[in-house]
């Protein structure tokens, strides 16, 4: 569904020259649901626009459904769903009407129009406030109204950017049910971006991590989280001596271990340390090193992301003004 070849795109920004894409390759197959990660400004969105003909590369080359980005943008038009970071339902419209305006954009007759509608207000729970202004929807259905308006023509590939972005917990829990909804009903190929790690680990099979305009690691979540971050054990003791000598006695049990000691607080990372937890126990307690606590943390994409590129995933995402919305 999607091939990529060396896809770069540079902008000038006062005066200076801007790689927001550096020569990516990337491959999703038919059905997959993959989702993009990155910091602020590692050209996520970026290629996004590039695939979905909004931006043209500077060089590379793309291939989308089968059409060219380059060549043939409103073949790939035809059979791609995007829905951006805003809301793209015009505000004095009611959402059915915008339905029916978009599938009329996409060539539908309007009794194919009217048809698909209601078959999309029925699965994404839209029955409701089909017929309300979408200025009196609430921030989860006017989401639910733009993946609507992006499957209206049943495209055979759909792209989210970060779709669920200002919604709450209990919103961004009804938006993943949706997704994994459509994609069981009806096999559609999607590519998210996203700076909720939870949603990535659980709705995608395939993440793809972006910094700097390149991918940087490509592989299922549990494979990146095995490869890339090991467990984390957390012990506490009463005194720091005691966490010192645990921690000598720590990388004498766990080959290969990684330790991190504050005072009296000892961190190892290590692959396996939930099965690896009872074992140095049992050496502190041969070692009369007495622990006062212990916490095993299985790792998480953020861990990997931290692994990969120093920097917090989640730490970044809180920053504004960046280079990638800039441009």
């Amino acid at each position: 569904m999607i091939r990529t070849s060396g896809l770069t795109r540079h902008f000038t920004v006062k005066k200076r020259t801007v790689e927001a894409v550096r020569g990516l390759d990337l491959t999703v197959d038919e059905g997959e649901l993959v989702a993009l990660l990155g910091p602020n400004g590692a050209g996520k969105s970026t290629t996004l626009r590039m695939l979905t003909t909004l931006l043209r590369p500077t060089s590379g080359t793309a291939e989308v459904a089968g059409r060219d980005v380059t060549r043939d943008p409103r073949g790939v038009r035809a059979r791609i769903g995007y829905i951006g970071q805003g809301n793209g339902a015009g505000h004095s419209q009611r959402a059915r009407d915008e339905l029916l305006s978009q599938g009329r954009a996409y060539g539908m007759t309007v009794a194919a129009a009217r048809a698909r509608a209601d078959e999309l207000v029925g699965s994404l729970d839209l029955g409701a406030v089909a017929d309300r202004v979408v200025s009196s929807l609430s921030g989860g259905q006017r989401r639910r109204l733009d993946i609507a308006m992006g499957l209206i023509h049943a495209p055979e590939l759909l792209f989210l950017d970060e779709p669920s972005t200002g919604l709450d917990p209990q919103n961004r829990a009804n938006l993943a049910e949706h997704v994994r909804r459509l994609r069981a009903e009806q096999g559609t190929t999607m590519v998210l971006t996203t700076h909720y790690l939870e949603e990535a680990d659980q709705l995608a099979e395939r993440v793809v991590v972006i910094d700097h305009g390149r991918v940087i690691a490509d592989d299922t979540p549990a494979r990146l989280k095995a490869a890339h971050a090991g467990d984390r054990i957390t012990l506490e003791f009463d005194h720091e001596q005691e966490a010192e000598r645990a921690e000598a006695r720590a990388l004498g049990i766990a080959e290969g271990a990684q330790t991190e000691r504050t005072g009296t607080r000892l961190e190892i990372r290590i692959d396996g340390g939930a099965r690896l937890t009872p074992k140095l126990l049992r050496g502190f307690d041969e070692a009369h090193i007495p622990v006062a606590s212990v916490e095993v943390a299985r790792p998480t994409l953020d861990d990997v992301f931290l692994n990969l590129t120093g920097r917090s995933l989640r730490e970044e995402s809180a920053g504004a003004g960046t280079q990638e919305r800039a441009a």
